[in-house]
């Protein structure tokens, strides 16, 4: 009987530690579930956050404007006091073409000026003279002849002053200066080179310009406003740059509106349930480069933008 009374108090023991395991190994599931439901939850969170509460992209280029220095005059380049990637100032001698051709070419209008004048006093005095004259000394006909060669060589003393004028001009057009402040780059012209006119010889970088175009997809334009802070990282910085979204492109190009060569729409077959969001370009200017940041047209950013109501995440 106690032999008996052992086995069966080993079986109920056996019963209880299964039982007892398996209520852990539910409960275990139960916690593992819950917590895999928790992280997706805050990842589902995480992600709405960061597409349309503060908004972000890593598809953003740093911009600027470029200045092209093409001279109005032709001739050879005698001065350039400069050096590529140099930063010059407005104001500041970037080349001198040779201006011996156009220091003679005033000296030749300021004597065509003295003699167009000469020529028109004289007509002048002529016609006024024959005015005074009796009609049976001069004829009404001579007198308007005399009083119209007056009036042309007026107009022709007036040419040649304007030709002088356009001479200073050219003869100041020699000297380029630059426009801006800002960087001379890819400079390839020399001392001793001819320049032509509307040749492009010097490009200089405006350094108050710069601006960054930031893409983001169409979904995620609803919470994106004029005004809003923009924080930007460029590639090459651990540094913030902050700045201000000032605009939102109205347009992109859309392939399917180009014409054919027969004029007909060219659409081209897209699967139906897989649609690729637009990205539209989105202006930042810059507020605040901090020191050390080296500014590039051409650098690529990540860019985020926070709301006035919504906090950062950097």
């Amino acid at each position: 009987m106690l032999q008996v009374a052992e086995k069966t108090g080993a079986t109920n023991n056996v019963i209880v530690r299964g039982k007892a395991r398996r209520r852990r190994v539910k409960i275990v599931r139960v916690f593992i579930t819950l917590t895999t439901v928790g992280i997706a939850i805050l990842l589902g969170r995480a992600m709405w956050d960061a597409y349309m509460i503060a908004p972000w992209t890593r598809d953003s280029v740093v911009r600027a404007y470029v200045v092209t220095m093409a001279p109005e005059v032709s001739g050879r380049i005698v001065e350039m006091p400069l050096r590529d990637n140099q930063f010059v100032r407005k104001g500041d001698m970037l080349m001198v073409i040779d201006p011996t051709d156009y220091r003679i070419a005033i000296d030749l209008a300021e004597a065509s000026v003295l003699q167009a004048k000469a020529t028109a006093e004289n007509a002048q005095t002529e016609a006024e003279r024959r005015r005074k004259l009796s009609d049976l000394a001069e004829t009404i006909e001579d007198r308007q002849s005399h009083e119209a060669i007056a009036l042309a060589t007026h107009a022709q003393h007036r040419q040649a002053i304007a030709q002088l004028d356009r001479a200073k001009v050219n003869l100041e057009r020699t000297e380029i200066r630059s426009p801006v402040n800002g960087w001379v780059t890819n400079l390839l012209a020399q001392k001793g080179d001819y320049a032509n006119v509307g040749q492009n010889v010097i490009s200089v970088i405006d350094a108050d310009s710069y601006w960054v175009d930031a893409y983001f997809e169409e979904t995620q334009l609803a919470s994106i406003r004029d005004g809003d802070l923009a924080k930007i990282k460029l590639m090459g910085s651990s540094k913030i740059v902050t700045g201000e979204v000032v605009g939102i492109a109205r347009g992109i190009n859309v392939a399917n509106a180009q014409p054919n060569q027969q004029g007909l729409a060219e659409v081209n077959p897209i699967f139906t349930w897989v649609r690729l969001a637009q990205r539209v370009p989105v202006r930042i200017e810059l507020t605040n480069v901090p020191n050390g940041v080296r500014l590039v047209a051409g650098l690529t950013a990540t860019v985020q933008v926070e709301p006035r109501s919504q906090p950062s995440r950097w």
